[in-house]
């Protein structure tokens, strides 16, 4: 029978051991954030041996082709491939798989890469040899990261070129990081003692077919945006306290008469983060906001739910075997089938572009209010107007940034061009939703820092009345790193550095308990 993903449990204080229950999100983020590093159980290992040696017995015993293992690949399906050269099958098809271009995947992306093929072997459905998924455990241990390209994959017979990149190095081809450096495997090798894996039947097809790629990507992006997500909604009631708005449009009762889960989170989490604000509860002139304001819990909470069904997906994705062709020692089975097919990830990467989009766009709507001279702020968020341009441009910079989002949110998995003639006549393109999806992320952390610029400033304006306080906090950990600007002055380095104070703040909403999935910013080592 199918058995589930494994799940890496905590046995010592710096090693986890694969096992064969579910692993969940938080299990990745303490595992990448500890640096913890990877040991197979004893189970896993007989289930890995086990179907190996039912794989090497049955083809030893079977006359009639099986894909990919007796024959050659994709349209090739029907080649038969003698005993004596399965090897010599297995190696080429890496190799001549190894086609990616463009830009490098970041090397985080290439860690969980690691991670995650490690955990789809482990199940004891591929018939890898113990000793390759031992190699890719030792990569992963040594922090050897496998130079991988963006470009290649169709999302369709899994993601076969990024896989092929990542699997170079178990040959001793392609290259490498080794901390930090760039170099050959094979210079690696020498260095390390290690000697290239003699790949056998099967085993090419069992690296380079899977969803690693969009995978590592998907969970990546989850782990961001769940803390993006938050922060969204503290720096959005920042603006809604700085423009002087009003809590009605977050009252239970509104939610309660059209309860989306989304909605109503949102708007609970911004009144306790206002709870106690001076600024909330005096009388105000204007019956309304704006919809950037108003309508927060409609649109932050719409887009939770889009990243909730995101996380769904790719909590699945990671606890699922998506090689082909799927061995089954117990049902005497070998299947060829399509679990490799990227389609639910390729939707929900699109989905996860629009939802951070849109967190991106309202964000930008509640800078131009800020910065438009409403309600008793200065023009630009500045004292003295024309002698300073204050924060006029960076509005631009933010409606820039948003400009490409919405571009990007453009989806790719409604695209499908045919290969392999014709044998592969439709695919996913989920790696190109991945990849874009990602710039789409990385925009949506700059947007917020722009937001979260502007409403500092802007809270200054409003004194001495002060704002809840918890939002007093938050603005006093800010005022360490960016000051209140008095006079127009370089803006960008402030800028970047808020970006940065958004990537390292550990902060707590308060009765939601402590943040679970917190992505340190120091493992984006290629950003």
């Amino acid at each position: 029978m199918l058995t589930f993903a494994p799940k890496l449990i905590l046995m010592t204080r710096d090693i986890h051991f694969i096992t064969v229950e579910e692993i969940v999100f938080e299990d990745v983020a303490r595992i990448l954030n500890k640096k913890l590093r990877l040991q197979l159980s004893d189970d896993v290992k007989d289930r890995i041996v086990k179907c190996r040696q039912y794989l090497d017995q049955k083809i030893a015993k079977q006359t009639e082709p099986v894909y990919g293992v007796t024959t050659g690949f994709g349209s090739l399906c029907d080649t038969v491939i003698s005993m004596d050269e399965l090897t010599t099958l297995q190696e080429n098809l890496v190799k001549s798989h190894a086609c990616g271009m463009g830009e490098e995947v970041p090397p985080i992306i290439v860690k969980i890469m690691l991670l995650l093929k490690i955990q789809s072997l482990a199940y004891g459905h591929s018939g890898v040899q113990l000793e390759t998924v031992e190699r890719l455990v030792e990569m992963y241990n040594h922090n050897v990261l496998p130079v991988v390209y963006q470009l290649g994959s169709l999302g369709a017979s899994g993601d076969l070129a990024p896989l092929a990149h990542l699997s170079l190095p178990l040959l001793g081809l392609g290259e490498v990081y080794y901390n930090g450096e760039k170099m050959q495997s094979s210079d690696l090798y020498q260095r390390l003692g290690w000697k290239p894996i003699r790949l056998q039947s099967k085993e090419g097809l069992a690296l380079l077919n899977g969803t690693q790629f969009m995978s590592a990507y998907g969970v990546y992006l989850c782990l961001r945006v769940f803390k993006l997500s938050k922060l969204s909604d503290v720096i959005g009631a920042l603006s809604l306290d700085a423009f002087d708005g009003r809590s009605e449009p977050f009252h239970p009762l509104i939610q309660e008469i059209r309860p989306h889960k989304g909605q109503i989170m949102t708007a609970r989490r911004i009144l306790t983060i206002l709870e106690g604000s001076e600024m909330m509860n005096r009388p105000k002139q204007h019956v309304q906001d704006p919809y950037s304001f108003r309508c927060i819990p409609q649109v932050h909470g719409a887009c939770k739910d889009s990243v909730n069904y995101v996380a769904y997906v790719f909590a699945k994705e990671i606890n699922s075997v998506t090689d082909n062709p799927t061995i089954f020692p117990d049902e005497d089975l070998i299947i060829s089938a399509g679990n490799f097919h990227g389609q639910p990830l390729a939707f929900a990467l699109d989905n996860l572009s629009i939802a951070v989009a849109e967190l991106g766009n309202i964000s930008e709507r509640r800078v131009y209010q800020l910065v438009s001279g409403k309600r008793g702020l200065p023009p630009f968020l500045v004292a003295n107007p024309g002698l300073n341009s204050g924060f006029m441009i960076p509005q631009y910079t933010a409606a820039g940034i948003v400009s490409q989002n919405k571009q990007l949110a453009t989806p790719a998995s409604v695209d499908s061009i045919e290969s392999c003639q014709g044998q592969e006549d439709h695919v996913s393109m989920g790696a190109n939703a991945a990849t874009k999806a990602y710039r789409s992320v990385k925009n949506l952390e700059m947007i917020l820092a722009i937001e979260l610029f502007n409403a500092a400033q802007a809270i200054e304006f409003r004194r001495p009345a002060k704002s809840s306080p918890y939002l007093e906090q938050f603005l006093l950990q800010y005022r360490e790193i960016v000051d209140f600007i008095r006079n127009d002055q370089l803006m960008y380095p402030e800028m970047q550095q808020t970006v940065k104070f958004l990537q390292n703040i550990t902060f707590e909403i308060p009765g939601e308990g402590a943040f679970k999935y917190d992505f340190k910013i120091d493992l984006h080592a290629a950003e």
